[in-house]
């Protein structure tokens, strides 16, 4: 991809940088750790669907899952060019990687859009 459409693909794969440095920490310490080991009580099934009903709770979690996504794609990608010399599979490349990406991202909205 070049001209006008990668600098928005690198805003995308920063910002799902800093949204997995940033918030996949916590939830993977709350749920891999403090929950499981007693350290903090563990919310209810009722309070989690509570609280997922939230639009902003569905707008965190569309953000937490979906820009992620397109910095694996990009990460993966440039992997796919510069690691495995597979600059010749560039647009099949752009197409699995960022397609994939948008899929996922579509799977999201649909699920959280379809939540009771």
């Amino acid at each position: 991809m070049t001209g006008g459409k990668s600098p928005f693909l690198w805003t995308l794969f920063s910002a799902g940088g800093t949204v997995a440095a940033l918030l996949f920490p916590i939830h993977l310490f709350l749920t891999g750790l403090a929950f499981p080991l007693g350290w903090l009580d563990a919310p209810s099934h009722e309070s989690l669907q509570d609280l997922v009903r939230h639009p902003l709770a569905r707008l965190y979690l569309f953000v937490l899952i979906s820009l992620p996504l397109f910095h694996w794609a990009h990460r993966f990608r440039y992997t796919l060019y510069d690691g495995l010399s597979l600059k010749h599979l560039a647009p099949l490349i752009v197409v699995v990687c960022y397609g994939g990406a948008l899929l996922g991202t579509a799977m999201v909205v649909y699920t959280l859009w379809n939540l009771p």
